[in-house]
């Protein structure tokens, strides 16, 4: 039992390899809808431990194998005896992966084999995963390299939420240095400690680009606290660590997120580019001021990307992960009519437009990061459903969201209804990992 896979990617064998021994890439591997954290990843290929936490307090401790350990060909790690008392012997009684790569015409040949007691069609939708993720990872650091791209050190706040989980590993498996601006004491030498009230002078010192993703979630219900949490965790913060980039001698790139909640709630069937006026409601309010914060490093000459970003599609978070366990009971709906429109972006496609908005020069200002085909409420519903073979007859009537949201949290989020276009991106002709929502949810979900 167990299972062989192997693809040819069109990329060096030497960058391959490289690419799985660098922070960040167990993370970028691990499927997102399996139960599982990487909780540490090894620090070496050779001899190293990698440790998976699992449900129940479980976890899953893979042992590199020194003896089998040849760069930059094959690297081998089984299942510890560690990992072996952690789990219940009848879930697993042996486990070896056989990592290999080997240099073909086209670019190399990358094969994965486990030896396990363990169906292939249970792990078949894990390796499909993974050997996406690799070349779609792969190309888009090409991309970047080609665009002129050296190493950089990156300052990411925000860096232990969804997208700063996601990013700071991509960036970090291209050869990056990542620096977590983190509110907590300092634990490693790739953390800074950052005040969002008093952040310290010279809290960027050495730093060539900053990525600012922290912020409160905008999920739940829009009571007056809530809605203060927005509010202060976005202005305040933002205007202070524009104005240290402003006064401390930085000179990279500024990108901040931002949200298309800029648009208000209710602009039907118009298409909403970067340059379309600004529309009404709480949201719309917060992010125009959220912007407005980073204008000390446009004035400083900063290049500053404010990215507005669509509902993100990913099953570690945000809506997709609410609604996934409705949807494979099928107990999934439409929201009212089903008409409103869905501006969505899938995660990965996320980090690349972070991504080129550090190394795309042309690139200021609002930038919508959403994919190029928004869909109806109904059509994504019909979509969703399709994924995972359930049906979605059930209309879900406004009033339940209403019930968790309140009335102004339900018509800002569920019920919102914006067909934003991702105009400066295609301008650039932005490649799309994910350009269609069957083919993002279908990938989020291991049915690729």
């Amino acid at each position: 039992m167990g299972i062989e896979l192997e693809t040819v990617v069109d990329h060096p064998l030497k960058e391959v390899f490289e690419w799985h021994t660098r922070p960040g890439a167990m993370r970028r591997l691990v499927p997102p809808w399996q139960p599982m954290k990487v909780v540490a990843e090894a620090d070496s290929l050779a001899d190293g431990r990698a440790v998976l936490g699992l449900p129940a307090g479980l976890r899953w401790v893979a042992q590199h194998d020194p003896t089998r350990f040849d760069p930059p060909h094959r690297f081998v790690d089984v299942l510890s005896s560690e990992g072996l008392r952690s789990l219940p012997p009848r879930i697993v009684g042996r486990w070896t992966h056989t990592h290999e790569f080997e240099e073909v015409a086209s670019g190399t040949r990358v094969y994965d084999r486990i030896d396990a007691p363990v169906p292939a069609a249970a792990l078949r939708p894990m390796f499909a995963y993974r050997h996406r993720q690799l070349a779609d990872d792969l190309a888009a650091h090409r991309d970047a390299r080609d665009a002129g791209l050296t190493p950089l050190v990156v300052a990411v706040t925000g860096a232990t939420g969804l997208v700063g989980t996601a990013l700071t590993a991509f960036l970090s498996t291209g050869g990056h240095r990542v620096i977590r601006l983190v509110r907590h004491p300092v634990q490693s030498p790739d953390e800074r400690r950052w005040d969002p009230d008093r952040p310290a002078p010279d809290l960027l010192s050495g730093v060539d680009a900053v990525v600012h993703l922290a912020g409160t979630s905008i999920a739940g219900r829009f009571t007056a606290a809530h809605k203060k949490g927005i509010r202060d965790s976005r202005i305040g913060p933002t205007r202070r660590l524009a104005e240290v980039a402003a006064n401390g001698g930085f000179n990279g790139p500024f990108v901040s997120a931002s949200a298309i909640g800029i648009y208000g709630f209710d602009r039907g069937d118009a298409v909403l580019c970067e340059e379309s006026v600004r529309g009404d409601g709480f949201l719309a309010d917060v992010v125009a001021e959220w912007e407005a914060a980073t204008v000390p490093a446009v004035q400083a000459g900063i290049r500053v990307v404010n990215v507005r970003t669509g509902i993100v599609q990913s099953a570690n978070g945000g809506t997709l992960r609410l609604l996934r366990p409705l949807f494979a009971a099928g107990l999934g709906g439409r929201i009212g009519g089903g008409r409103q429109w869905l501006s969505w972006i899938a995660l990965d496609d996320l980090l690349d437009v972070y991504y080129r908005a550090i190394y795309d020069s042309r690139l200021s200002g609002p930038v919508n990061a959403v994919a190029p085909t928004p869909v109806r409420n109904a059509d994504y519903t019909k979509a969703l459903a399709g994924v995972l073979h359930r049906p979605a007859l059930l209309p879900v009537p406004t009033l339940g969201p209403r019930l968790l949201l309140g009335a102004q949290g339900s018509r800002e989020l569920a019920e919102a209804d914006q067909r934003v276009a991702p105009t400066k991106l295609e301008t650039l002709g932005h490649r799309f990992r994910h350009p269609r929502v069957d083919g993002a949810l279908a990938h989020e979900l291991g049915h690729g």
